[in-house]
């Protein structure tokens, strides 16, 4: 890499400044090449973690916290990547994590080698316009040959999104349970899904995700209601409530103070007693009114006054406060209450009501857990296992199995994994270039042999050997069995589709989109000027000043 400082100089030997001093520059080839580079080493990082063989990342941040992963998008948010196209990557990571949930891997291997093989052209003299031309040619018909290949489902047919929820979990630490937790994530699901004019939807922001260490993965548990990480405030009241109709308030139960100065002199103790008894008054109004629609299980976004507590405890009334805002809209989308702004607006009819409403004890904690509700449109999922680690990386697996649930219900179409569909497209790909003239079917071709480092990295990772899998797959695929894949579990070369490897259309697409927009990015990219760090040159002049300070001072003999 050759970095080129940017003073010009005129013919005369005159410097002409246009940027300023520091300021480096890398062009043309060097440039193609660094970024290339910089992208594939961050796809090499995680392509050891790609499928159920993958192995896992132990990731130590600077606060020394460590992360034990093999979720793609995890890795990548947890390394402080500063290469600017490294962190191309990562963002295509995110972008795929937060649009399908899943192929966080698989979106930055394939890039990665989008960009190994255009370097290949590149070395060959062949322009990144033309490369970039037939990659987005190439995608198209990929896309057609994936939508031509898939299976279309029933949305709601529960056994195919229990076998998608337990492919996407085949490949996490917790495989183990991946049976007990699929079934949880379905049932979550299918409860929460509406019907939006002929579709289906599902919002995961209605499934809450708690997290506590303790017990097994085995005691993770669906509620069908919502889970609180919260306490009953006061020690008088009960602590469950059966047949609860509950109030969902946004103001504070307490007595607001005025928003000017204001003096009060209180002069004998008679005066006091009656400026308290008239505070305990007013809260006791407060109280009764809620008492008076027939509340028995308050949930108060603010703070609850000890006066009011009190008052509420003498009532039965359980009561909870400075619950998140977006816990008591779960709140209020499972069991149907209003969340009212002003106790004076408070009726009857807004009101929610559940079988249930439990203070528990969760590991060291206590919890509020509001069970049993009619219809719930949001529900919960408390993810429990042995160690912290163990809980967090459930709690990735859990949101991923959710997500290829979500895409599977909203756009219902399935093809099988094990890297079937990728060799399938990359054997069409290359048929279809053969239409193609001019260096623009190198790039095509170059596009088919990238997608076979899916296949081909899941038998590198399962300990097979990819160059025997390879040739053996691509010739099956000629003799039309479109749905053999790497069977990692068993060895070898199966059907994945008696395999019941599942697997949403919506993920593959997104993964083929992300990672070519990704690498025609990087390979548009001719000119790399970066600007010298502030920081240090700061830091320099104020040493060079501290420095001539020293000078300037007399020597004391």
């Amino acid at each position: 890499m050759t970095a080129e400082v940017i003073p010009a100089v005129t013919e005369s030997g005159q410097p002409i400044l246009i940027l300023k001093e520091g300021t480096s520059r890398v062009r043309g080839r060097d440039a193609q090449i660094n970024n290339i580079t910089a992208a594939r080493i961050v796809a090499e990082m995680v392509k050891t973690s790609l499928g159920p063989a993958g192995m896992d990342k132990m990731l130590v941040d600077t606060l020394g916290d460590v992360t034990i992963t093999n979720d793609g998008a995890t890795i990548l948010k947890e390394m402080d990547v500063q290469h600017p196209a490294a962190k191309m990557m990562v963002e295509i990571a995110k972008a795929t994590d937060s649009e399908v949930g899943d192929g966080t891997t698989s979106v930055v291997v394939v890039a990665g080698e989008l960009l190994g093989k255009a370097l290949e052209l590149i070395e060959l003299n062949v322009h990144p316009s033309i490369i970039v031309d037939g990659y987005k040619r190439a995608l198209d018909e990929a896309l057609t040959v994936l939508r031509s290949i898939a299976v279309k489902v029933d949305p709601l047919d529960r056994e195919a999104l229990m076998k998608v929820a337990m492919t996407a979990m085949g490949t996490k630490a917790v495989k183990e349970g991946r049976d007990y937790l699929a079934k949880l994530v379905v049932d979550a699901a299918l409860q929460v899904v509406r019907k939006v004019g002929d579709r289906y939807m599902v919002d995961l922001d209605d499934i809450k995700v708690e997290k506590k260490a303790g017990g097994t993965i085995f005691d993770t548990q669906l509620i069908k209601g919502v889970v609180l990480d919260k306490e009953v405030v006061h020690a008088g009241m009960p602590r469950i409530v059966r047949k609860a109709r509950i109030a969902l308030l946004n103001c504070p139960l307490e007595i607001e103070k005025t928003e000017f100065d204001a003096k009060i002199n209180i002069e004998t103790p008679e005066q006091m007693k009656a400026f308290l008894d008239e505070e305990a008054r007013m809260l006791k109004d407060m109280v009764d009114r809620i008492a008076g629609t027939g509340a028995n299980v308050v949930f108060c976004q603010k703070g609850i006054d000890d006066m009011a507590q009190y008052f509420l405890a003498k009532k039965g009334i359980l009561a909870v406060r400075r619950v998140k805002e977006s816990d008591m809209q779960k709140l209020s989308r499972a069991t149907g209450a209003r969340i009212v702004t002003n106790i004076d607006d408070l009726r009857q009819e807004d009101l929610g009501s559940a079988e249930l409403v439990e203070e528990r004890k969760v590991g060291e904690d206590k919890w509020v857990f509001v069970e049993g509700c009619l219809n719930p449109r949001a529900v919960s999922i408390l993810i429990r296992g042995g160690a912290d680690k163990v809980v967090e990386e459930a709690e990735r697996s859990i949101h991923d199995a959710l997500c290829v649930v979500k895409d599977v219900i909203e756009y219902p179409y399935l093809v099988f994994g094990g890297g079937a569909p990728e060799a399938e497209v990359a054997l069409r790909v290359r048929k279809w270039a053969e239409k193609l003239s001019g260096r623009e079917q190198l790039a095509v071709l170059k596009f088919a042999e990238a997608l076979e480092v899916i296949p081909s990295a899941l038998a590198e990772n399962s300990g097979l050997d990819a160059i025997d899998i390879m040739v053996e797959l691509r010739a099956r695929h000629e003799k039309g069995q479109i749905w053999d894949g790497v069977n990692v579990l068993g060895g070898g070369i199966g059907d994945m589709k008696a395999l019941e490897v599942y697997e949403p259309l919506a993920v593959k697409e997104q993964v083929l989109k992300s990672a070519v927009e990704a690498a025609t990015s990087i390979l548009r990219i001719d000119d790399v000027i970066a600007a010298g760090k502030l920081k240090e040159e700061g830091k320099k002049e104020k040493k060079e000043e501290e420095g001539e300070e020293e000078k300037s001072k007399p020597e004391l003999d």
